[in-house]
C-alpha cells in the first residue's frame, strides 16, 4: 500500500507559477513511475507528466516547456513545478505512483488559474 499527498495548489494569475509536491508513505520501494494527473470542471482525468528516473520524463505537449517534474527519493516526494500557468490549466491536479500490477492516487490539489 502506498499513502500519497499532494500540496501546492491555489490561486494564480496566468502567467504565474506553482510548484505542486506528492509526499509518499508506504511500500513506495515498489514504485516503478510517478505521475501527474489533472481534472478539470467536467472533463476526464487526463495525464499530465511522469518520472520513472531522473531523465526518464514524459509530458504532454501542452505543458512541455512549461512544467517540469522531478522526483526526490531522498524527502519521498515528486514535485510538479508549473510555469507560465493559462487558464486552461485549471483543474485538479493529482499524484499517482504506478507499481507492478497496481497504482495509488492521492486526493487531489485545486489549481485555479484566473485574473
Amino acid at each position: 500500500q502506498v499513502h500519497l499527498v499532494e500540496s501546492g495548489g491555489g490561486l494564480v494569475q496566468p502567467g504565474g507559477s506553482l510548484r505542486l509536491s506528492c509526499v509518499y508513505s508506504g511500500s513506495f520501494f515498489s514504485i516503478t513511475t510517478m505521475g501527474w494527473y489533472r481534472q478539470a470542471p467536467g472533463k476526464e482525468r487526463d495525464f499530465v507528466a511522469d518520472i520513472a528516473s531522473p531523465g526518464n520524463t514524459n509530458y504532454i505537449d501542452s505543458v512541455r516547456g512549461r512544467f517540469t517534474v522531478s522526483r526526490d527519493n531522498a524527502k519521498n516526494t515528486v514535485y510538479l513545478q508549473m510555469n507560465n500557468l493559462k487558464p486552461d490549466d485549471t483543474a485538479v491536479y493529482y499524484c499517482k505512483a504506478s507499481l507492478i500490477g497496481t497504482h495509488h492516487w492521492g486526493q487531489g490539489t485545486l489549481v485555479t488559474v484566473s485574473s
